[in-house]
């Protein structure tokens, strides 16, 4: 399950060792998001549907033209080719198209660069990952004292992987040159898309519904917004009453239906999410993004609304916890949950909010937004103000060299939406005043499994791992430590009221650490010389001095009888 990813998987990325444990990252509360985005059916007519679609491919063609110029450009980009950039573009559609279709190109060009440099990391990561295994003997063994990975197991697989190595090299090398020069590779309607041309049986797609779907990915319909214009938006507009009306460019002006080259759909949008917040915007003309979209599939238009937020003030991380936390632990196929109150005492019954992966995006992503519901509910019932979660990232994980063998595992960590996940539950806990603080995964599983699990296993109640796991979250989160100090000896063994149930507070040096063995007694609760029975050894009967004062001296045996 993925909890034993906060554990193994994650010691060798995150921080140095010390002690035989790493260096364990402060736990911190997660910014709230920086903008909102709503969206809302358009029930549009034939008419409308055709004058849409007919500006959308008009639009896309002059954005595709204007993505292939600003790639060109790549690093040679300035103000000055902007500008002529976005002349160009207001003579054959206007000028607010034109801004809007340059800063598209702008920010799908930044997105490339970045996906650019992340596939350039990787790939980095996975030739020196490969050079490491290949310089070790086969079958040689991890060493992580040593900082040594294993070798191959066999010189099959050694061959292989060498000729993976000379193929991994080569890639990275064209992603560097595209690199150095700035050029991005885009595909306008997607990349998968273009590819299923090819494919269109596994795809299960015609070659009439394939074309249909590409020319919808790659319409343009999206304006953004302008704070002190009328309803916060010029290009496309959106009264209070719903009535949708877009600026069309000067090519299509014999399509209007209305003044001033507007078209008025006669389909009316309704947000029924964050509705009122919608329309407190756009009555105080402030700005509002749209972009409109259709879905092939469905056979229905859609139109997404979008604005930033004011930054809000993140609460303080003791501010966040005064009333206790909630600690969560992400799996495969649930989140298992635990309130606890402001000592790291675990309340209640554990909680398990199950979801399933499997099937479509879409599936998907009603799972886990089902399951994040049921989760912030819990929370609030219970009185709590924060979540507390680990901060996973499954980047460096995603190799074949790290897992190349547990195939199963690979997958899972493919398919798991980890960024999704937390982005989600970030935004609509955000909506509740909740707040999620993120703790360093490291250890939760193996120290919640080790110190929790047995403890509160009753004959009414079956702990989990993963169910321990939680708790080690959320006393992370509350600056406890997770692993338990061990119950003290019997009274007949010198400690009869030893000190070692007793916790360690939070400001404790190295309480996460390997407790130390002390010199002095097997107790281990007296230092040498201070035993209960010290004082009586000099009236035994014996020569010399007591052992515990005195070097003990034991007579030579006689060679001879």
């Amino acid at each position: 399950m993925l909890v034993e990813c906060g554990d193994g998987v994650f010691e060798a990325g995150w921080g140095e060792r010390v002690g035989g444990l790493r260096e364990l990252a402060a736990s911190f509360v997660v910014p709230g998001p920086a903008g909102v985005a709503i969206r809302g059916r358009l029930r549009v007519s034939a008419s409308d549907a055709a004058v849409l679609a007919e500006v959308g491919v008009f639009l896309g063609s002059l954005a595709a033209s204007d993505l292939a110029e600003r790639s060109r450009q790549g690093l040679a980009h300035d103000a000055a080719s902007w500008a002529v950039r976005k002349r160009a573009l207001t003579g054959t559609s206007s000028a607010r198209w034109a801004g809007s279709i340059t800063k598209a190109t702008h920010d799908q060009w930044a997105l490339a660069r970045r996906g650019q440099a992340a596939h350039m990391d990787w790939l980095r990561r996975q030739v020196a990952s490969i050079q490491a295994r290949l310089a070790r003997p086969l079958g040689a063994k991890a060493d992580k004292r040593e900082g040594l990975v294993r070798g191959y197991a066999s010189r099959g697989e050694w061959h292989a992987k060498a000729r993976r190595l000379q193929a991994l090299k080569v890639r990275l090398a064209v992603v560097e040159a595209d690199w150095a020069v700035g050029r991005v590779r885009v595909v306008r309607g997607g990349k998968k898309l273009a590819h299923a041309r090819h494919h269109l049986a596994a795809a299960g797609l015609s070659e009439q519904a394939w074309r249909k779907r590409w020319q919808a990915e790659r319409m343009f319909l999206a304006a953004d917004g302008e704070s002190g214009k009328q309803f916060g938006n010029e290009t496309i507009r959106v009264t209070d009453t719903g009535r949708l009306s877009v600026k069309l460019p000067a090519p299509l002006a014999h399509l209007a239906n209305a003044s001033r080259g507007r078209y008025v759909l006669d389909a009316a949008v309704a947000f029924q999410h964050r509705g009122e917040e919608w329309r407190d915007r756009i009555t105080a003309n402030r700005a509002v993004a749209y972009r409109i979209h259709h879905d092939t599939a469905r056979g229905r238009w859609y139109v997404t609304a979008s604005w930033q937020r004011a930054a809000s003030t993140v609460l303080a991380l003791e501010a966040a916890l005064a009333r206790g936390v909630v600690g969560v632990d992400m799996n495969d196929d649930h989140l298992a949950a635990w309130r606890l109150d402001g000592h790291g005492n675990p309340v209640g019954e554990p909680q398990r909010f199950f979801y399933d992966l499997t099937g479509s995006t879409d599936h998907r992503d009603a799972q886990l937004r089902h399951a994040l519901s049921r989760l912030l509910h819990y929370t609030r019932r219970c009185g709590a103000a924060a979540i507390a979660l680990e901060d996973l990232d499954f980047a460096t994980e995603k190799s074949r060299e790290k897992h190349g063998r547990n195939k199963r595992f690979r997958r899972l960590l493919s398919r798991f939406p980890i960024s999704k996940l937390k982005a989600r539950l970030v935004s609509m806990a955000a909506e509740q005043g909740i707040a999620i603080v993120a703790v360093d995964p490291a250890y939760t599983s193996r120290w919640g499994a080790q110190h929790w699990q047995k403890p509160l296993t009753t004959s009414t109640r079956q702990m989990s791992r993963h169910d321990a796991a939680s708790i080690a979250v959320g006393r992370r989160a509350l600056g406890h430590p997770i692993r338990r100090r061990t119950a003290p000896p019997h009274p007949d063994q010198s400690d009869p009221g030893g000190h070692r149930t007793v916790q360690a507070r939070p400001e404790a040096r190295r309480r996460e650490e390997t407790r130390p063995h002390p010199p002095g007694p097997r107790t281990r609760c007296v230092l040498p010389g201070g035993g209960a029975k010290a004082g009586d050894q000099g009236a035994q009967d014996r020569s010399g001095h007591p052992a515990e004062h005195q070097f003990w001296h034991q007579d030579s045996l006689p060679l001879s009888p």
